[in-house]
């Protein structure tokens, strides 16, 4: 009996296989223009995170992403706490990014736990991603947060059906009241603005997308209904205080949606779309869209393209909605390959009507296997009215060095 569960444990031991991978990265932004409410030039930031994995069996992986962050403008909490939601308004010093078991077999893979869904195929702007909330505190330079889910996905020729099921929301984190990334209308500088919490959905979200690859395109079709995670405000005047107190809450959401990409003889073709319903009274419909090309040439890949917006039914002219901010739009990237270690690489928005304009460039290089560096300059000009535009105060350079392991 003794031999029999020897045997098993080292078959079992012998299955297993334990990989890890991380970085450490450290950078500063310097703001050459001071902005109302915030006088800060410069906030250093540092960031470990450490990314190990298991195949518990051929069929079947583990995948975790631990992340430890510190800065010196309270983007990060002070307090030491281990932080697994991402409902915080500002970030965790300690999180769990993503922990989810990955089983495979044929055509079906199935997934449960924090992980990471994507379902646009455009780039800069995404309609379709609804399960990807993002970090918005430095409101052009964001990171995609992870959801709580299971997710099924099937594979049969040229289909494939995704199904996804959250049952725990996971909103997308707004800039902070007090920096610069906030921009009070002139005639409520006055006030003082109390943000008294989030209002937190309790209903499961769903989701569904069907993709067919056929002979020389791509076509998918998308479903969601859940809530939008980027928030609306519902305020209050304290006349006592003198304060406009609020409260986050998410508007219901019903998406329906599409997104196609054709390749031709010197460029490939992608459109995505996406028709945003609520049945919330405060909520605004419309639909997002976006057109582009995509072209590799020699040792550059460039994309060049137009985002746009349809409302459907006005309800809110006050919301924070960096996707819609981007729409209306001339929308661009390119990078430059130098050589194995070096790149260059380009990203813009321009309003259609001139009003605002968003550029952002960025150096990149590595140095001996574990080492890079990076230096980039962000450009935003505008009128204040203007999404981008508002934020005109806000360029700023980046200068960082990242140690991967």
């Amino acid at each position: 009996m003794r031999l029999a569960l020897a045997l098993a444990a080292a078959v079992l031991l012998e299955a297993q296989t334990f990989t890890q991978r991380g970085f450490i990265d450290t950078r500063a932004t310097l703001y050459p223009q001071a902005a109302p409410g915030d006088s800060g030039h410069a906030v250093g930031e540092a960031l470990i995170r450490w990314e190990p994995s298991l195949r518990v069996q051929r069929d079947l992986a583990v995948y975790g992403s631990v992340d430890a962050r510190v800065d010196t403008h309270r983007m990060v909490e002070r307090k030491l706490r281990f932080d697994w939601q991402d409902r915080r308004i500002q970030r965790p010093a300690l999180s769990l990014r993503r922990l989810s078991a990955q089983w495979h077999r044929g055509g079906v893979t199935v997934e449960a736990g924090k992980q990471f869904i994507r379902w646009g195929k455009a780039d800069i702007l995404n309609p379709l991603d609804r399960f990807a909330p993002r970090d918005y505190l430095s409101v052009v330079d964001n990171d995609f947060l992870g959801v709580t889910a299971g997710r099924v996905t099937v594979e049969r020729g040229s289909e494939t059906l995704d199904l996804v099921v959250s049952p725990r929301f996971t909103p997308a984190r707004t800039p902070l009241l007090n920096q610069r990334w906030v921009v009070v209308p002139p005639e409520l500088s006055q006030f003082r603005f109390t943000d008294l919490g989030p209002r937190i959905p309790g209903r499961t979200q769903f989701g569904a997308r069907w993709n067919h690859n056929g002979r020389g395109y791509e076509f998918s079709a998308v479903f969601y209904d859940g809530f939008h995670y980027l928030p609306l405000l519902d305020p209050r005047l304290n006349l006592l205080r003198g304060a406009i107190e609020f409260e986050r809450f998410h508007p219901s959401l019903r998406l329906y949606g599409a997104d196609a990409a054709v390749p031709l003889p010197w460029f490939t073709v992608k459109a995505e779309t996406a028709w945003f319903r609520s049945r919330t009274t405060v909520a605004d419909e419309y639909v997002l869209y976006v057109v582009q090309i995509e072209r590799t040439w020699g040792e550059w890949v460039v994309v060049g393209g137009y985002g746009g917006e349809a409302v459907t039914a006005r309800r809110n002219p006050f919301s924070f909605a960096p996707d819609r901010g981007l729409a209306r739009s001339f929308l661009g990237r390119a990078q430059y390959t130098i050589d194995s270690r070096r790149t260059l690489a380009f990203e813009t928005a321009v309003r259609q009507n001139g009003d605002g304009v968003w550029w952002k460039s960025e150096y990149s290089q590595q140095f001996g296997a574990h080492w890079r560096g990076t230096a980039g300059f962000t450009l935003i000009r505008g009128k204040a009215g203007d999404f981008l535009g508002q934020f005109r105060l806000n360029s700023h350079g980046v200068m960082g060095i990242r140690y991967s392991f």
